[in-house]
């Protein structure tokens, strides 16, 4: 079998500078390049004749997120938090020193914290937060 890897998961949001503005400065991902406008041929690949994709490209750690934004082309879709048992992409999954601090910063930056989804787990405190976008977030407190 030939060798796999995950380069990036892209996230498609409503408003490309204000999510960078939350994972940059809520959860501390790093901006590898600014806000680039993209246009044709992409534009067919992403099956959006005509359309600028905006592209913000975040690492955390080893792993790359890439914004999705668009010019010319409405964004869709519900930025309701969608239930677990529903198909696709479902959470991302981030380890913090401190819950506490985190919930504080998600909250100073748009997004939602969901208390009702908290649990003291064996690996530590867990609960569920949203981006502004409805993305779900599962924070996860490093063991101490």
């Amino acid at each position: 079998m030939a060798a796999v890897s995950i380069r990036h998961v892209g996230i498609c949001v409503a408003d490309i500078e204000r999510s960078s503005r939350f994972y940059t400065g809520a959860l501390g991902f790093e901006a590898l390049m600014g806000v680039t406008e993209i246009g044709a041929p992409f534009d067919t690949l992403i099956e959006q004749p005509g359309a600028t994709l905006l592209v913000q490209q975040l690492r955390c750690g080893n792993v790359t997120i890439e914004l999705l934004g668009f010019a010319g082309v409405e964004v869709a879709g519900s930025a309701e938090r969608q239930p677990m048992n529903r198909r696709g992409f479902k959470h991302m999954t981030l380890e913090v020193d401190d819950i506490e601090t985190a919930v504080q910063r998600i909250r100073e930056y748009g997004g939602a914290v969901h208390p009702e989804t908290r649990i003291d787990s064996p690996f530590g405190p867990i609960l569920f937060c949203t981006d502004p976008d409805g993305v779900r977030l599962e924070l996860m407190q490093k063991p101490a």
